[in-house]
């Protein structure tokens, strides 16, 4: 915020500031905008270049799926941290790479999508897509689709931010696509995985539900890397401080601090009391 405040061109790797505060961020970048780093709104970002806004019909976020898409045989309240920090395509840091397991990565890419490009949660799919070839897609008016391939290479997003709006080399190599040889596209489990769905109501709600969201998903992942907390029980703290807390308007970053700091403590209690605490 400071940053924006002060005039500056922001390119933004940290998706939780805008699930957090996004009204307040865009609003303060106004027609600078933001230039995103993360790869899936980096694809949509370029998909969009020259394109006039009222003319998309809906983004279209890819995700790997994690480590436990293809094994659909696996117990998830069985399943260790160590089963759950090997990911199949990315190397990431262990908190995002659980968010990756359980797809709440993909619902805050969702938030951070609505804010980023000014679409509902609606118009906002998720689609898996294991190879992790081709990083997002937007959808027009008239059925066309565009879409961004590459390398899942970190470098690819960074460099475009650094460069708008011209290209500069990454040091990423060039896809071999007969070498892939195919690209599969299936739909989201939300029963095995309702991160995913939580998220979505909270960008449906709105207000400081978000914050909620993520506050709660940090304490709940942070449990499970400690062996406090098993796989699925991520999602159930997540369930239920957001059904405990209600959503409030978001007019200054307090209001955001605020529901952060109760969701956290909520979640906290929630872990340390077990499941029916709070039923």
């Amino acid at each position: 915020m400071s940053a924006l405040q002060a005039g500056k061109e922001v390119a933004l790797a940290t998706k939780e500031v805008l699930v957090m505060a996004g009204a307040l961020v865009m609003k303060a970048a106004g027609q600078r905008g933001i230039r995103p780093i993360d790869s899936e709104h980096s694809a949509i970002w370029q998909c969009l270049w020259g394109e006039e806004r009222e003319n998309v019909r809906r983004l279209i976020i890819t995700a790997s799926g994690g480590p436990f898409w293809a094994h659909p045989e696996l117990d998830l309240d069985q399943v260790t941290v160590e089963q759950a920090l090997n990911h199949p395509k990315w190397s990431m840091g262990p908190k995002v790479t659980i968010d990756s397991a359980t797809l709440m990565n993909k619902g805050l890419e969702v938030i951070e999508a609505t804010l980023l490009f000014g679409l509902p949660e609606s118009r906002v799919d998720v689609v898996v897509h294991p190879q992790s070839v081709v990083h997002s897609l937007v959808e027009y008016a008239d059925g066309s689709m565009l879409a961004q391939l590459g390398a899942p290479d970190m470098r690819t997003p960074i460099a475009q931010a650094l460069a708008w709006p011209e290209r500069f080399a990454s040091g990423v190599p060039s896809l071999n696509l007969a070498q892939i040889g195919q690209l599969a596209f299936e739909p989201p489990d939300h029963a095995r995985f309702p991160s995913l769905g939580l998220a979505r109501t909270a960008a449906r709600v709105g207000g400081t539900a978000p914050a909620v969201l993520n506050a709660a998903n940090e304490v709940a992942v942070q449990a499970f890397l400690q062996g406090r907390l098993n796989f699925t029980g991520i999602a159930a703290v997540i369930d239920r401080v957001l059904q405990r807390l209600d959503s409030s308007p978001v007019k200054a970053l307090g209001d955001v601090l605020d529901a952060d700091g109760a969701a956290r403590r909520l979640a906290m209690a929630s872990i340390e009391r077990g499941p029916g605490a709070f039923a």
